[in-house]
Order: structure tokens, then sequence, then C-alpha cells
């Protein structure tokens, strides 16, 4: 007879009643989601479609054209320009495209709805102290756990990816929007409230300009994060690189699974270098402000 530890409460009937509860969630509301979420797919889609269709010279040029609006440097550019060379010259350009498409949605989507967290959690302590413990249940959790829930609302496919990518992606640039902005200088705050500034413009005016290097970073850490998920997220239908790294495990072929996973590492070079020169331009506009 073994010993264990004793049965408090009854987890069996708990775990009964919360998959009787989501599947009537999924019942009553599944098709309502499908729809509200259509017009997501359909951008998803769209760009992916755009971004192969496009030749090879022109999405090049589009990055580059973005590397230099970033950083307003050569050196970028041009180690942008031979990243995605390369990655054409690997053979997964369309697959790379698709990586691309859903990455993007993720980050923009993160960001858009991080920022703002990030600005509410900075102003109010008692947000941010319920705040914190729910990021970083969302940062340990295993990414599977999200999976579950997603795919059976929406079924495999893009969209389930998309929201368990951004689960998972922002809670840095949620972190780092607050810090930014508590850790601007109360002096220079205290200098635009003299100077009459509301509430609203000392936030926009002063505080989001001088965080937003720290903010760059939470961005740059929610890409590469989101870029970290296309792997699991092939495994529900998404597609891209991440599906040509689970043929390659499924078929044992290292062969696609390293081409692959070089893809990946590429392209998260190459958008680590778009942000990190965007980074450095406004730190370096900053510092001659403050001259």
């Amino acid at each position: 007879m073994t010993s264990g530890f004793p049965e408090l409460w009854d987890t069996r009937s708990f775990g009964r009643a919360l998959d009787s509860a989501f599947n009537s969630v999924v019942a009553n509301w599944g098709e309502t989601l499908e729809m509200v979420f259509m017009p997501v797919l359909r951008g998803i889609t769209g760009l992916e479609r755009g971004l192969q269709f496009l030749p090879w010279w022109v999405v090049v040029a589009l990055f580059c054209a973005a590397t230099w609006a970033a950083g307003r440097k050569v050196l970028p550019v041009v180690l942008v320009a031979a990243l995605l060379v390369l990655l054409g010259l690997l053979g997964v350009w369309n697959e790379a495209m698709a990586t691309v498409a859903l990455m993007l949605a993720a980050t923009i989507l993160s960001v858009v709805i991080g920022v703002p967290l990030g600005i509410v959690m900075s102003r109010s302590d008692r947000m941010r102290g319920g705040m914190l413990p729910v990021l970083d249940i969302m940062q340990t959790m295993p990414i599977f756990v999200y999976l579950i829930p997603f795919v059976m609302l929406f079924g495999p496919g893009k969209i389930p990816a998309l929201l368990a990518t951004i689960v998972f992606a922002i809670p840095p640039v949620i972190r780092l929007t607050d810090l930014g902005i508590r850790q601007v200088d109360p002096e220079i705050v205290e200098a635009s409230r003299s100077f009459g500034a509301s509430p609203r413009q000392q936030l926009w005016t002063v505080q989001v300009p001088l965080a937003m290097p720290t903010i760059m970073a939470g961005i740059n850490q929610t890409t590469m994060m989101a870029l970290s998920m296309v792997v699991i997220a092939s495994m529900i239908g998404a597609g891209g690189l991440g599906y040509q790294v689970l043929q390659g495990i499924q078929r044992l072929e290292v062969s696609r699974g390293l081409i692959a996973g070089l893809g990946i590492v590429l392209l998260a070079i190459i958008f680590d270098r778009i942000a990190q020169s965007y980074g450095r331009r406004v730190q370096a506009n900053l510092h001659r402000e403050g001259n």
C-alpha cells in the first residue's frame, strides 16, 4: 500500500466541471468568436499571399527601406539585404514569408494591446500588483496549455496559433513599458507640470518619449518571443518555417529541420537588427536633445 498526499478536494470533479463549462462556451460562442476573428485571419492570409506574390527583390527592398527608416545607417541595411538573399538561397523563401506574416500580426497586436496596458500599470500601483502575477503565469505556463482552449474554440489554423503566440509574447512589452515610464526622472516630470502640462501631456510629451528606448527593448523581446513560437504554432496548422522543422522531426530528415532552423535564425537576426537600429536612433536623439 502506497502513501501519498491526502486528497483534500476532488480534483476529478473540478476537472469535469471545468471541461463542461468550457465545452458550453465552445458550443454557444464558438461560431461568434470565429466571425469576430475572421477579419484578422483575412489580414494574415492577405499579408502572407502578398509577401509571397511580390518578387523577391521587392520584398528585399521593402525590408531595406524599413531598416534605413529605423536607423538611418547603411551597415544594417546591407546586413539585412544579405540575410534575406541568404534566406532565399536556402530554398525556404515562401515558408519564411508565411512565418513573417504570422509573426508581424502577433507582434503588432501584442504592441497595440501591451503598450496601453503597460502605461496603465505605470500609473496605478494597485493594477501593477495585480498584473505582475498574471504576467508571471503567462510567461511560465507551458505553451501547450494555451493551445488547448484556442484549438477547441477555433479548430486548427492560424487564429489559435496567433492567439497563443500573443499570450506567450506580450508580457515583455507590458513589463518594459511599465518599467520605462516609472524610470523617467521625477524632476523632469515635475518640471513639465510646473510649465502647466496636463497629466496626458506629461505622459505623451515627456514620459513616453523618454521611456522609448526601454519600450523598444520590450518590443524587440516580444518580436523574438513571437518568432520562437513558430515551431509550436506549426503543430496546429500555422504553416511556415515551423512546419518544415516539424516535418524534419516526423520524417527524421536532419537537412530539412536544419535548413528551416537556419531560416528562423536569419529572420530573428533581421528583425533584431531593425529593432535595435530604431532603439539606438531614438536614444541618440534623446541624448542630443538632453544636451
